[in-house]
């Protein structure tokens, strides 16, 4: 249970290209790809083979097929046959999901659900504040019974989901159920922002600051917890980046920034073995820090422990985390698809790759099966987690 299925999650959220060049890199690059191939004279192995398979596809092929889905599966083995896992190919229609994940953002209607069978239908276990749902007089513990007249128990809650989300100002027909009493109601389509990030005063006075990932908005988010929870009375702070798959490198650099005193932070070296440092100025936050990884912490929350360790700011406890050190960009091709390709690698401060090796904790608490689920559905209590009573243990001794 503990690997394939969040290698997925890791891909769609790698960070890409260093701190506000990302824009221009991505322009520079889809440029001189676009020279390359309108520079190409003869056709290569890969093309030639590709137009011999089309050919004979077209000629003797019995059955229908729809180009489109032809092309996509070449391109998609094509970059899959790099063997390089954090590469891929997504079709135009996969692209806008992947953009609304990285901007931590997504249109409907911001309400949470989980399936309830007994019931029929679908708990509403949240509803975002000042969302269209609130505004449409949806309540946590509604039973959502059908979307546009569709019975929703057998779409699951992916099926479910999907009818509700759908283009912004739109609207989306729902029937509830609540305490026995069914109603109808139609909520507009929104943008909702989705939470980055977390976090409470724990009793120890120790600030918990929990970081879903390092995408649009995290940084911003992650201060200003820092900042709230020190106002609070914080004596010590605890970061936790288990199951974060990473995201944008600029927007670890502005938190490892705040964080750390005067240095560098963050290397990448690209194809062509160009090489950018990152650096932080003077100030810093002073406070005795832990951070808590497991093996499902990737990309920028791997680097984000191991420039704490290195500077011996922060204390990580917990597993060996993924060792993903390759960086991509995203090359859009003519229909709106997109290849995300692995072009160059990232280093910390010192200097050290972290590919296929990872962090190694200063303290390793490994889960087991159970505790490890628990935890992946948010379901798993504070005092029932090894991994956070290590690190509260640890900065209890801090600070004491």
């Amino acid at each position: 249970m503990k690997k394939g299925w969040k290698i997925v999650l890791a891909i769609l959220c790698a960070f890409v290209i260093a701190a506000g060049s990302f824009i221009a890199a991505v322009q520079y690059l889809n440029t001189r790809y676009a020279a390359a191939l309108s520079a190409r004279e003869e056709d290569s192995p890969v093309q030639a083979k590709a137009a011999e398979v089309q050919e004979i596809i077209e000629t003797y092929f019995i059955d229908d097929y729809d180009e489109d889905t032809l092309a996509d599966g070449a391109a998609s083995g094509m970059v899959d046959a790099t063997g390089d896992e954090w590469s891929y190919y997504l079709s135009a229609d996969e692209v806008a999901a992947y953009e609304e994940s990285m901007a931590n953002a997504y249109v409907g209607v911001g309400i949470t659900i989980t399936e309830d069978a007994e019931a029929g239908g679908m708990r509403v276990e949240e509803v975002v504040s000042g969302g269209p749902a609130e505004e449409a007089g949806i309540r946590m513990g509604d039973l959502l019974l059908a979307v546009e007249g569709e019975d929703v128990l057998p779409l699951g809650i992916d099926g479910t989901r999907n009818l509700v989300r759908g283009e912004e100002g739109t609207h989306v027909n729902m029937h509830f159920s609540r305490n026995g009493t069914e109603y109808d109601v139609s909520v507009e389509r929104r943008s909702i922002e989705t939470p980055v990030v977390t976090g409470e005063l724990l009793d120890e006075n120790i600030g918990y600051i929990k970081i879903d990932n390092f995408d649009e908005r995290s940084a911003a988010e992650t201060i200003a917890f820092v900042k709230d929870l020190i106002g609070q009375g914080a004596e010590a702070l605890l970061f936790d980046v288990r199951f974060n798959p990473g995201g944008y490198a600029d927007e670890l650099v502005k938190v490892l920034d705040y964080l750390l005193p005067e240095g560098d932070l963050f290397r990448s070296v690209d194809y062509a073995g160009r090489e950018e440092v990152d650096t932080s100025d003077t100030s810093c936050v002073e406070l005795p820090m832990a951070v808590l990884v497991n093996e499902d912490s990737y990309s920028a929350a791997e680097f984000f422990a191991a420039a704490l360790q290195e500077y011996e700011w922060a204390t990580i406890v917990g597993s060996q985390t993924y060792g993903k050190g390759n960086f991509q960009t995203a090359f859009y091709l003519s229909d709106g698809s997109m290849v995300n390709l692995s072009i160059g690698k990232y280093y910390t401060p010192g200097g050290k790759s972290l590919s296929e090796r990872g962090v190694t904790p200063d303290v390793v608490v490994d889960l087991d099966d159970e505790q490890y689920a628990l935890l992946y559905y948010n379901a798993l209590e504070q005092a029932d987690d090894p991994q956070f009573q290590a690190a509260i243990d640890t900065l209890t001794q801090k600070i004491s």
